[in-house]
């Protein structure tokens, strides 16, 4: 007889729950949050075990690595199904949640979700890093206009950001106090920026050095972080039967609601990964803002703003970018550009 494992993970604390193939209630326990700890609360469990469920969660791909070369089959569920299944559930406990993905498990009621692999997380944190440093920056750099504005000091509105600090410094030289009180702001921006230009190197170069960002690079609007971002959410391009089904699974597509003589279509789910939709989103904006040359994806987007306009013709653009990225990525060849050819 096999059985099936739920963990509801917490951040020090999780809890644990083995039911059979019956969905009787088997083993109940509380373990700390670490892979030994509830490795060794599974193990201590005689009967066969077919499968441990957890939720999609911050220390999910950790653990996840963690307790498969332990050996266990672990099933990974989409945290917004799991919550939708269990809302009917009287109380909300930790223990109720362990107890629910246990027996989602062993139903087999769910959707798994792709774990990425240690590249990609890698990737994925490079960025995440990278984009931290830009937005503490801007924060400073506004921080700083907006009290320097009290005094009647008002900086360029653009200003090369390597400058900045040259600018702002020139603007306070005569207040001795002003200048006191905003150095070190201007100090700690100054810190923020070195760091932010040694990542943003970085990044470029392993865009630069990596094969598949070369590939994706040859498509309009797609610069060495989008293209990066794309890679790192992707992962596994084969985990994708058809290329469209990718546009969906970054959120790119409406909502249907259908129920009777009702059938209508919504605004874009945006499920997914954020940070890739708003990279495509950046993407479509630069072809649509008719940067570079000529395009098929272009004159895609102005044939659909004349109808449609500019707002659904760059949601349109974008969809249409994530589907060819994972055409061109899936057949290793370089995007297209039809209608530059049929022009030459």
């Amino acid at each position: 007889m096999g059985h099936y494992v739920g963990v509801d993970v917490g951040l020090r604390s999780s809890s644990l729950c083995i039911i059979d193939e019956q969905g009787k209630l088997c083993l109940e326990r509380e373990v700390a949050s670490e892979i030994d700890e509830i490795a060794d609360a599974i193990q201590s469990f005689s009967e066969h075990i077919d499968g441990v469920g957890l939720e999609t969660g911050n220390l999910t791909p950790w653990l996840t690595a963690g307790l498969r070369a332990e050996g266990f089959r672990v099933v990974v569920m989409e945290a917004r199904q799991v919550k939708t299944t269990l809302s009917s559930l009287r109380n909300k406990t930790d223990r109720n949640d362990a107890r629910g993905i246990a027996q989602i498990l062993r139903t087999g009621w769910y959707r798994e979700v792709h774990v990425k692999s240690l590249e990609s997380q890698r990737l994925k944190t490079l960025l995440a890093a990278r984009k931290a440093l830009l937005r503490r920056r801007i924060d400073l750099e506004n921080e700083v206009r907006g009290l320097l504005k009290v005094y009647g000091i008002k900086l360029p509105a653009q200003i090369y950001h390597a400058r900045f600090e040259e600018m702002a410094c020139q603007a306070v030289t005569a207040d001795p106090a002003l200048a006191e009180a905003l150095g070190p702001l201007l100090d700690a921006r100054g810190h923020l920026y070195r760091a932010f230009l040694d990542i943003d190197k970085r990044v470029r170069s392993i865009a630069h050095d990596d094969p598949i960002c070369q590939l994706l690079m040859s498509a309009p609007g797609v610069g060495f972080v989008a293209a990066l971002t794309f890679k790192a959410a992707v992962d596994d391009p084969k985990r994708f039967r058809r290329s469209k089904t990718v546009a969906a699974h970054f959120g790119l597509t409406p909502r249907r609601y259908q129920s009777g003589e009702k059938d209508n279509p919504g605004h874009i789910s945006k499920a997914g990964d954020v940070e890739v939709r708003s990279a495509l989103f950046m993407a479509a904006n630069t072809i649509m803002n008719g940067r570079g040359q000529p395009s098929s994806l272009r004159s895609f987007g102005a044939r659909l703003a004349r109808r449609k306009g500019r707002k659904r013709a760059m949601v349109a653009v974008a969809r249409k970018l994530a589907v060819v990225l994972h055409a061109m990525w899936t057949d290793g060849t370089l995007f297209c550009n039809v209608e530059k050819e049929a022009l030459a």
